[in-house]
This record gives structure tokens, sequence and C-alpha cells, in this order.
């Protein structure tokens, strides 16, 4: 079994410890580790749950308005909400709230990231890469999900009025599962990360 390298000391060092990932999680690279998860949330500052909250009324408001589950003169829907598109929208906005407050910067490093020399390590960068991008796509896919199926520009114009209601509104339902799905995954995964740190390989040194 490898053993993690001890971080140097000198001038460079910023007094933060590599934390080793879980046994499971080094063989396994997508695996959540429920302990990290929830040391992460108890470490949860006040700043970050307001954030959380910004964002989550912020998403909320804004897929609401848009596919009229929220009424207001701007938008219109043919087609009636379902019982379901409600809560979808509220633990969608809930998880894409927390999900950004975990990029929020906390003494001056970005969470789960490394504040040496102001930047990331790129196994950390690749990891906040990885959640950013797959909360964007459960965002999408939520606005999808829980929006007009005859109301939609590109299922309109690529099923017409009839093939949106015959094919596209069928999908919705799981577009929905997919969405929370990866948002809550993005989350799970960013939580880790923010306790969970890789146990950096050691550099090549060039020949002289």
């Amino acid at each position: 079994m490898p053993v993690p390298q001890p971080s140097k000391g000198g001038p460079g060092t910023t007094g933060r410890e590599n934390v080793t990932p879980a046994r499971g999680t080094a063989r396994m690279p997508w695996r959540i580790d429920v302990r990290a998860v929830l040391l992460a949330l108890r470490t949860w500052t006040r700043w970050r749950t307001w954030v959380a909250v910004a964002v989550a009324v912020m998403v909320g408001v804004l897929i609401g308005a848009a596919t009229v589950l929220i009424p207001n003169p701007v938008f219109t829907r043919d087609i009636p909400p379902v019982w379901w598109n409600v809560p979808v929208l509220v633990l969608m906005a809930a998880l894409t709230g927390m999900l950004a407050a975990t990029y929020v910067r906390v003494g001056g490093t970005a969470a789960g990231g490394d504040d040496r020399d102001g930047a990331d390590s790129p196994p950390q960068s690749a990891a906040v890469s990885r959640g950013g991008r797959m909360g964007m796509l459960g965002t999408v896919l939520a606005w999808f999900a829980v929006g007009c199926p005859v109301c939609n520009k590109v299922a309109l114009l690529a099923l017409g009025y009839t093939g949106a209601l015959t094919y596209f509104a069928p999908l919705q339902p799981i577009l929905a599962v997919l969405a929370l799905a990866l948002t809550g995954y993005a989350l799970l995964w960013r939580l880790q990360g923010m306790v969970v740190c890789p146990v950096p390989r050691p550099r090549s040194t060039a020949s002289a």
C-alpha cells in the first residue's frame, strides 16, 4: 500500500496538511465518502448558508417564472403544470444553492482548493470543473423538465406541437430525475472535496 508523502516545510508551506482519501475513494474516484460529506456539512459556515439561500431563491424564481410555475404577466403556459413540477423545482433550487455555496471562499482559500501560489492543484481543479459542469447541466435539464412541453422552442421546432406532447412530455419526468441526480451528486462531490484532498504525486525533477 503506498504511503502518502508528508508535506515539506519551508517558506512556501501554507501549514495545511494533505488529507489522504478514503480507501475506497482512492480506487474508485467517483465514489462518495459519506463521512467526508457529513464532516463538511458540520463545518458549514453562516456565510455559506446565506449564499445557499440567496442562490436557491434566485434559481427558483428564475426557473419558476420562466416556466410559469410562478404566475406572472410576462410568460404564458399552454399546458398546465403537473403535480411533481413544483417539488422538483424546490428540490432543484435547494441543491443548486448549496452547490453554489461550496464555491465560496473562506479565509482566502477556495473551498476544496489549494491556496498555495493562488492556484488549485490539477486534481482539485478537475474536481471543481466536474462539479460545476454537472451542476449547470442539471439546471438546464430541470428547466426542460418542469417547463411547458409545447412552449419549449427547441422541442417545438424539432417535433412540432403534436410531437412535443407525444414524445417530449413523457420524457420530462426522466429529465427531472436526471437533473436532481446530477446536481445532487455534484453537491456530494464538492462537499467531499472540501475535506478530502488527493495526495499530490511526487514531481519528477529534470536532469541537469
